[in-house]
């Protein structure tokens, strides 16, 4: 897990849990990404089911 924290954010779990600006910033673009994909699932199924 440490590494892929490294490859995917550059900074260590020590340095992520200590960084509090760049955790809102990494746990906002998580939730973006996360509402994005919901509304394209919602989209897909509406798709299926005509």
């Amino acid at each position: 897990m440490e590494k892929a924290m490294h490859q995917t954010h550059n900074m260590s779990y020590a340095e992520y849990g200590s960084n509090i600006d760049y955790m809102m910033n990494v746990e906002k673009k998580r939730q973006k990404e996360f509402e994005q994909s919901q509304k394209i699932i919602a989209s897909l199924d509406r798709q299926l089911h005509k």
